[in-house]
Formats: structure tokens, sequence, C-alpha cells
């Protein structure tokens, strides 16, 4: 699958970096990322956008509502507290928009698929599949979303408008999306655990999409999926875990940016260790029919546990992102992990990994909804045992083997 298969935003790095200014050594990045608090980021977004921040004692969120309603980021130690999302400082800075995509970080943000392919929200009819005429479309790279509700613990937006595929069908879309800060009895019950001595984050993102045209989807003509992307501060230790099916890695697909190295990606008989130190552009991604409703990843330089419970169906289809024609357009991913790094000149976005996940693709009929929610937990703790019970439980992963 070659250098063809690069489909997640992040595969335009190269044109990103030649647009503004990247830090080129990991220690710089390092050392600016890590030396930011929850209340440092707050503070900086309220100088560039509208942010709103749901709380619950020293849980916060914060949400951007002119970023499609993105998640910026989280802490579960309150303003002094570790910032938990990548936010591109330098971007927001310049006051400018790029060419093809808007790279502004966030560590939770609505998306939609297919990338590539005969069905690509990415391309227009009859462009090549590269680069070059690669776009985010702006109603999920610089448009606003409209809020309809908020409180303490709880934002609701929306956004009505009309997109095009590569095959020329225009879908008429409503999108609904809900971010909850969630208590920590609400915690225990999603995740089936106890949490004694550890502090914990967490929230819950629920999107819709509604299909406003004149007539029914089908699978001919294309059809939309919810894709949500994580983008996630790591350190030179930090590894991405994805629990599969026993014995089925020979399906995990690890070839996006050419194949990745044996050292950086290890199959378990169970779950995948992926390194996710911002140190070696890389990709990997499960199929639906191995892969099952967490991932995860361990920063065992601040002792972070994050964990991410997806919905996954039933059906096996989701839809393919390749940059090609495609012979299989609805074999695609289910949920996938990112590591950012050098790309060709030897430059890099930043100090983040990337966390995937995706919806069924459905035909919908006229007025039908699709829903996609996932919940994203960060669980830190100085006591390493309360964190490897934890990750035992829901990743089935010992963090002794995460070096």
């Amino acid at each position: 699958m070659k250098n063809i298969c690069i489909y997640s935003f992040l595969s335009i790095c190269v044109i990103v970096a030649c647009n503004q200014k990247s830090v080129k050594t990991r220690a710089e990045i390092q050392t600016k990322d890590s030396s930011r608090t929850y209340g440092d980021d707050r503070d900086f977004l309220k100088k560039h956008t509208d942010i709103i921040e749901l709380s619950i004692g020293e849980s916060k969120v914060l949400i951007a509502p002119k970023l499609q309603g993105r998640v910026m980021t989280s802490t579960c130690q309150g303003d002094a507290g570790f910032s938990y999302g990548w936010i591109n400082y330098s971007l927001f800075d310049s006051g400018k928009y790029m060419d093809h995509i808007n790279a502004y970080g966030g560590e939770e943000r609505f998306w939609m698929g297919p990338e590539g392919g005969q069905f690509a929200l990415f391309f227009k009819k009859g462009d090549p599949f590269d680069m070059k005429h690669w776009q985010t479309p702006g109603i999920i790279d610089t448009a606003s979303f409209d809020l309809t509700e908020s409180n303490s613990s709880l934002a609701r937006f929306t956004k009505k408008f009309e997109i095009d595929n590569y095959s020329g069908t225009r879908f008429s879309v409503t999108v609904d999306r809900e971010i909850k800060l969630l208590d920590v009895e609400a915690i225990k019950n999603i995740l089936g655990i106890s949490l004694e001595d550890v502090n914990c984050v967490g929230y819950q993102s629920s999107n819709s999409i509604t299909n406003n045209s004149n007539e029914d989807w089908n699978f001919d003509n294309g059809v939309l999926s919810i894709w949500l992307l994580s983008m996630i501060n790591t350190s030179l230790t930090s590894t991405i875990v994805l629990p599969y099916k026993t014995g089925q890695a020979k399906f995990v697909n690890d070839t996006y940016f050419g194949k990745v190295p044996k050292e950086r990606l290890i199959k378990y008989d169970s779950f995948l260790v992926f390194k996710g130190d911002a140190n070696y552009r890389s990709k990997i991604g499960l199929p639906p029919s191995i892969a099952k409703e967490f991932t995860g990843s361990f920063d065992s330089v601040r002792n972070i546990l994050t964990i991410i419970k997806f919905e996954k169906t039933q059906t096996e289809k989701y839809v393919n992102s390749m940059w090609e024609n495609q012979k299989f357009p609805y074999k695609g991913d289910v949920v996938n992990a990112y590591n950012d790094g050098p790309n060709e000149n030897g430059n890099r976005l930043g100090s983040f990994y990337e966390l995937e996940s995706s919806s069924p693709a459905v035909a919908l009929k006229k007025n039908e909804k699709l829903i996609h929610k996932q919940n994203i937990f960060h669980i830190q703790t100085k006591n390493k045992k309360a964190l490897n019970v934890l990750a035992l439980q829901l990743l089935g992963v010992d963090l002794d083997i995460l070096k």
C-alpha cells in the first residue's frame, strides 16, 4: 500500500511545514510543550478564539466553538495541572490561514470520511490523488459550529451544510455534536472500574450526521462517515496500545507511511504496542473485524494512562480513505493511531500522537441519522501500580512492557 495509503490529515505535513515555522529538534519541542499547564493553554486560547470551559472540581475541558466545537485540551488537576491536548501555538499566533489544512491541534475534533478514493471528500472531481490537490473541506477545518446549549458540564453544537464528494454526489447534512464532562461515578460506570489513588478527567463526545438531502444516500454514489481524531501531548517514552482479537495480528494495517519498523511496533498475541514519542512519522489501523472497543496510551514520564472507549458496530462496512480509485471502498479501519515525526524535509508539526476512531459507513435514508460516540479518559497518579491495574483491566497490557 506504500505512500498512496497516506490518508490522515497529517499526511500533508510536508505542505504544512512549508507554510509555517516548524520546530525541528525533538528536544526543543519537548521542552516547549511540557512546560505549559492547562491554565497556560486556556489563557493563550482566550487571546485567539472564543472558548467554553466545562468544569467539575479539578477536572476541566476547553472547547472552541469556532473550530467545529473541538475539544482543545483537558486536565484532571486544575489550572496548574498538565494539559493533555496538543495545541499549535505557532499557527494561532500567525493569524494566517494555511493552504490544504489548518492544523490547530486539539484533543478531539470532528471530521468526516472518506478522505481519498472515488467517494473522497478531500479531492475535487477529476483531480489526481496527490498532495498538491489534497484539500481539507472548510466545514471541518475552519468553520464555526453554532452553540445551541451549554452549562458547567455540557456543550452542544450544530451545523447545516452541503458537501460534494469526488464522484459528484452532493450531500445535504446536519451535524450535531455534544461534549459532556463526566463525574467520577459516571467514569466508574462507563469503564466498570474503581478509581483508587488516581486523578481522572473523562468526557463523552456524541456526534451525529443527518441526511437532509431530497433522496436516500446509497453506496454506489458514496456515503459519509464520522471521524473523530485526538491529538495528545506526548513524551519521549509514550506508547500506544491497540487491543485486538487474539491471533489476528496479520490483519493490522501498518504501512500507511511505509512499513513501521519492528522496533517501533510490537505485535503481541492480543494487542499492539506502538511508539507515540513524536520521533518517527508513522500510522497504524485496525479493521472492525479484529478491533475491540478500547484503545489507549501510557506516558511513563508523567504516569498518565489515556483510555478511549469508542463505539464499534457489527457491520464490517467502514469507509476506505486510500488515495486511489478503490476496489473495496468500504473496507476501511475503525480505529487508528498516528505518531508525529520528521517528514521528508526534516520538519514536524509538534510533540503529539493521535488516536482516531470512525463510525461505520451507512446508506442513510432521507432524514435518517447516524450517531458515533466515544469517551476519552486521562488517569494520572504517582502510583504506577494503580495505573497498572487499570491498564490490565481495560487494555489487557502490563505497563512494565511499555518501555
